[in-house]
């Protein structure tokens, strides 16, 4: 491609370091659509004729044909992706195939498939967070009374509703989701397409008309920007590190849940694996390659921002590893969130040891804190202590919950305690009590199920 400058070929090693093709192959959709978009422009603008842009128009379909088909030759020659294809275009139709590079360069023709891949790439992620949103919506219905103990520091606080606790994540999800759409929407701002090289282009182009055919909504307002900057990429790159996290720290309490230890889950055996020495263990490793895979796609953030931060304007080939990082976040993101929809959609709780650990710890003393403000008008700080005077009388006396203390244990700590109090000290008078708005009452729960039902739609 550039014969007339050089008389020797690059050595072999430089071919293999140079070359991308490897990896850029997976923008030949997004290439193909911007140069249709391009030659198209060229014609209406006069640059190049309409029988060379009916050439170019049909050569690249029969190109994408040819991909799709698997016969496509890829060529490492070529270095990359645009090159293999306008070379092959150029095979198919001749000297029109040529023209096709007029007024752009690579610089800004990458920019704009990149942009073009992650735009897709992002929304197809969210699609995919929508499927695992609605796999967990299913469970917190199915779920919604279902005791638990809820944790601070990985100690049991307050008992909670496992449907209550599967809906902490679909809110978390949905977070992740407007993120990760807004950077779509944040890419699809500007088109780099017609900034050429760094400079702009001589030609008179019509960068409103490529813009516009791209689904951008308005040309690059700077040239230099435009080919030189990747913070769409960064942007999308953090929304999954982001999003992956909210994944991992779900697949941690799945490693936790199915363990004999806890004992409130079983993953189905789609979803298992075994051991090739203990015939009976059963292993949660995908949801141990989650939290893996988490660590993954925060490195790959990272080392774009690494690349990108010491890179004066415009291009520079560093920038050719963005694709390599961000390709490898994507496909990530994707095999975890499909991991973790069959995990959830298949998993299996049991009632009673969850409801079991809920009344461990003396996870109700909150509620008898609360009865004494509630009903004696105790100051809070002055409950609290009177409570933890009981709780310590139930732990020397080996009693397990604070509801089964006699209640002249109670009334040995404040005599204005009575039965009353001591029947509210049950997991589940205590979770229907937490109604709150988005507290974890069943009906609460119940309520919000449907609240999402709705905007599902």
């Amino acid at each position: 491609m550039w014969g007339g400058r050089f008389a020797a070929q690059p050595a072999d090693a430089m071919q293999a370091i140079n070359a991308s093709i490897d990896v850029d192959k997976r923008l030949w959709r997004e290439d193909i659509e911007g140069s249709k978009a391009h030659a198209a422009m060229l014609a209406a603008q006069g640059i190049i004729t309409a029988e060379d842009n009916a050439a170019i128009q049909a050569g690249l379909d029969q190109i994408a044909a040819e991909i799709v088909e698997g016969t496509f030759q890829f060529s490492v020659a070529l270095e990359d992706i645009h090159l293999n294809i306008e070379a092959r275009l150029t095979e198919r139709i001749g000297e029109a195939g040529k023209r096709l590079h007029t007024a752009r360069s690579r610089n800004d023709q990458v920019a704009t498939d990149f942009k073009l891949w992650t735009m897709r790439a992002s929304r197809e992620a969210a699609d995919g967070l929508r499927v695992l949103q609605t796999a967990l919506l299913k469970q917190s219905q199915a779920h919604a009374d279902w005791i638990m103990p809820g944790f601070t520091h990985l100690q049991t606080a307050q008992p909670i509703t496992l449907g209550h606790h599967l809906l902490a994540y679909v809110t978390m999800l949905e977070r992740d989701r407007v993120r990760i759409i807004g950077g779509a929407l944040e890419a699809a701002w500007e088109c780099p397409l017609g900034a050429a090289a760094l400079a702009g282009t001589g030609y008179k182009i019509d960068r409103e008309a490529t813009a516009q055919a791209l689904g951008f909504h308005a040309p690059a307002s700077n040239s230099l920007d435009a080919v030189g900057s990747r913070d769409f990429a960064l942007a999308a790159l953090s929304n999954l590190a982001i999003a992956i996290t909210h994944l991992s720290r779900l697949a941690e309490e799945i490693v936790l849940w199915t363990s004999p230890q806890f004992g409130f889950a079983r993953l189905s055996d789609a979803w298992s694996t075994g051991s090739s020495i203990m015939p009976q263990k059963r292993n949660p490793d995908a949801a141990e390659l989650i939290r893996a895979k988490a660590a993954r796609i925060g490195a790959d953030f990272a080392a774009l921002n690494a690349i990108v931060q010491k890179l004066p304007l415009t291009y520079a080939k560093d920038l050719q590893e963005d694709k390599a990082l961000t390709f490898s976040a994507f496909d990530d993101f994707a095999l975890s969130v499909t991991a973790m929809i069959g995990m959830v959609e298949t998993m299996r709780f049991n009632r009673q040891k969850m409801r079991a650990a809920a009344a461990m710890g003396y996870s109700t003393a909150t509620d008898l804190a609360d009865w004494l403000v509630r009903e004696l008008g105790v100051p809070f700080r002055e409950a609290h202590e009177i409570t933890g005077k009981i709780v310590r009388i139930a732990e020397d006396s080996g009693v397990a919950e604070l509801g089964l203390l006699p209640l002249s244990d109670f009334q040995a700590v404040d005599p204005r305690i009575t039965e009353g109090a001591r029947a509210l000290l049950t997991v589940e008078k205590s979770v229907e009590s937490r109604d709150s708005y988005g507290g974890t009452a069943p009906q609460r729960v119940r309520e919000q199920v449907e609240r999402w039902k709705e905007m599902f739609k």
